[in-house]
């Protein structure tokens, strides 16, 4: 458990000193900070005002960002340690590889939600201090929800990265994962729906295995319990969920999914580096 400590560490030391970091903490800081700008805490959209309309808008912008990000730089994780020889100079000192892989993963964690969470408490600031309404139970859930979707995008970043062997191609397939994810949110699943006129709760289901539509979803839900934009898919997931046995489900999937795909990439990872 020190190893895996210390491995943590030092990944976050090494994370905070990057220019990624400083880059990635400018624009989630910026966001909340035009949102500020553009007096969303003042407007109202459906009966929500205050910091709860800041953090729908905030959400929405969060599942197109925070996946490509965390996805772009934990690829180069594995596959950049493994370019630079790393891997020799690790196995020589008395580090496991358990230690090493996932106090990586923990510590990238630590550093991808850091500006997300503090973009957030810094909103949740403004809002206590000019004296607007805090709802701190939909803070809460927004929150967890972040966490999910982090981890899962985390997971599967290791994946990739443990599976690629070069530093370029580990971005090419985050790229092109992140991309096929983002484009079966919507628009394909609709013509596929459409062409093959396949059941309505079969498309559901494939859809909420994406863990950008799960979060996107449960977003909705959040402020819309009837989930009317959603149209004839809300009914099947109400009707087979519920409001709080679909959060459970968007917020227990993607840890899930995130643990199982790094678990899948430790298991890639102790196979092909200890011959």
């Amino acid at each position: 458990m020190n190893a895996l400590y210390l491995t943590a560490r030092l990944d976050i030391a090494e994370s905070l000193r990057s220019r990624w970091f400083m880059f990635y903490s400018i624009v989630f800081g910026g966001i909340v900070m035009l949102l500020f700008m553009f007096g969303l805490t003042e407007s109202r959209i459906l009966g929500f005002t205050g910091l709860s309309r800041l953090l729908v808008t905030y959400i929405q912008l969060c599942v197109a960002i925070l996946p490509v990000f965390i996805l772009i730089t934990t690829v180069r994780s594995v596959a950049g340690d493994r370019d630079a020889g790393v891997f020799e100079y690790m196995l020589s000192l008395p580090v496991p590889l358990y230690a090493w892989f996932w106090g990586k993963m923990i510590g990238r964690f630590v550093v991808v939600f850091l500006p997300v969470f503090g973009a957030m408490a810094l909103a949740a600031v403004y809002a206590m201090v000019r004296g607007i309404g805090v709802d701190w139970s939909l803070f809460v859930l927004y929150t967890a929800l972040l966490v999910a979707l982090a981890w899962a995008f985390l997971g599967i970043g290791m994946l990739i990265s443990t599976l690629a062997r070069t530093p370029d191609v580990a971005q090419t397939g985050a790229f092109l994962t992140w991309l096929v994810l983002l484009l079966f949110l919507d628009l394909i699943l609709l013509g596929l729906m459409i062409r093959e006129r396949l059941p309505l709760e079969l498309i559901v289901g494939i859809a909420v295995a994406n863990p950008l539509q799960s979060f996107r979803t449960a977003a909705i839900l959040l402020f819309d319990p009837q989930m009317v934009v959603l149209g004839p898919s809300s009914y099947v997931i109400l009707d087979a969920l519920g409001r709080s046995g679909y959060l459970t489900f968007a917020l227990a999937y993607p840890v899930a999914l995130g643990t199982l795909s790094a678990g899948i990439g430790y298991f890639l990872f102790r196979r092909g580096d200890l011959p």
